[in-house]
């Protein structure tokens, strides 16, 4: 079964410290177009989410929203820098000597000075932040893909039911063709003795020529066409896959059959059928267009 390109998934952990968010969502669009949206300092992982994302996804407009709380993360580690201390306290001694002072210098003191304490924030590793963020994207891609197969068995049932209504109408074009014909035929025959009257007529050309005239606005093989594009439509959505272009073209194709159907009938009953076809291709044209 064919799957819609409509859908949301979410996935959530906690890894290496940080609390991991990823949401993912997606509508139609004619390509996968794949749009992300991640932390700063982790932009390198927008490389990880399209490369999963492409290798699930065919169609679509994609947009992945990846939040890190990265605060039990900033482990911070403070060392102390002992020759900045040691000049510190030598110039302090010097000082005091140089200039009889009293007093000495105590830790508080030194604890203030520049540049006595190396502050450093340990990074979190690439590599596993790489395996963390691949893995949310899978999992919320399966819960996307188990929604827009949802939203697919829908919109199939929505065509089949579309396919069903003008499989009928065109019974009824059919059905009403030879009707049209004839008339149309009596018509022609009725106006051409008319502007031949009082002249010597061949009865039998004039017969053969109404016919010919006639036959031309029979729509049989529109109809043949018609039932043919109507049936690969039953196959495609029964293929599954990435059927939506096709389908989307087989519906230009049904459309074109029912408006010659419609130009060639010139006959109100014929034109209410066509009228009620083009209403339920249009329907179908809808649905067709969330298809990946």
């Amino acid at each position: 079964m064919l799957r819609s390109m409509t859908g949301y998934g979410s996935a959530a952990a906690s890894e290496l410290g940080c609390e991991f968010t990823l949401e993912i969502r997606s509508v139609n669009h004619r390509y996968l177009d794949c749009n992300t949206r991640v932390p700063r300092v982790l932009s390198f992982l927008e490389e990880v989410i399209k490369t999963a994302v492409g290798s699930r996804l065919s169609r679509g407009k994609v947009d992945v929203y990846l939040n890190v709380d990265m605060k039990g993360a900033e482990l911070v580690k403070i060392t102390l820098n002992k020759p900045v201390v040691a000049s510190y306290i030598s110039a302090v001694n010097e000082m005091r000597e140089e200039f009889g002072l009293a007093g000495e210098a105590d830790v508080a003191l030194l604890a203030r000075m520049p540049d006595v304490f190396a502050v450093e924030k340990e990074q979190l590793d690439a590599e596993a932040v790489r395996g963390v963020v691949s893995a949310l994207v899978n999992t919320a891609i399966d819960e996307l893909e188990a929604m827009r197969s949802r939203e697919g068995v829908r919109l199939c049932k929505a065509v089949t039911e579309g396919i069903d209504n003008i499989e009928a109408l065109a019974a009824k074009a059919e059905e009403r063709s030879p009707e049209v014909a004839a008339e149309y035929r009596a018509k022609l025959e009725a106006r051409l003795r008319e502007f031949l009257a009082g002249a010597a007529v061949d009865e039998a050309r004039m017969l053969t020529e109404t016919a010919l005239f006639a036959d031309k606005i029979a729509n049989n093989e529109e109809i043949v066409r018609l039932r043919s594009h109507l049936e690969e439509l039953r196959s495609l959505l029964k293929a599954g896959g990435a059927q939506g272009r096709k389908i989307d073209f087989l519906i230009q194709e049904i459309n074109r059959e029912a408006n010659t159907i419609g130009s060639k009938g010139n006959d109100a009953a014929m034109s209410r059928i066509v009228v009620d076809m083009k209403a339920e291709i249009e329907k179908i044209r809808e649905q067709v267009q969330n298809l990946e």
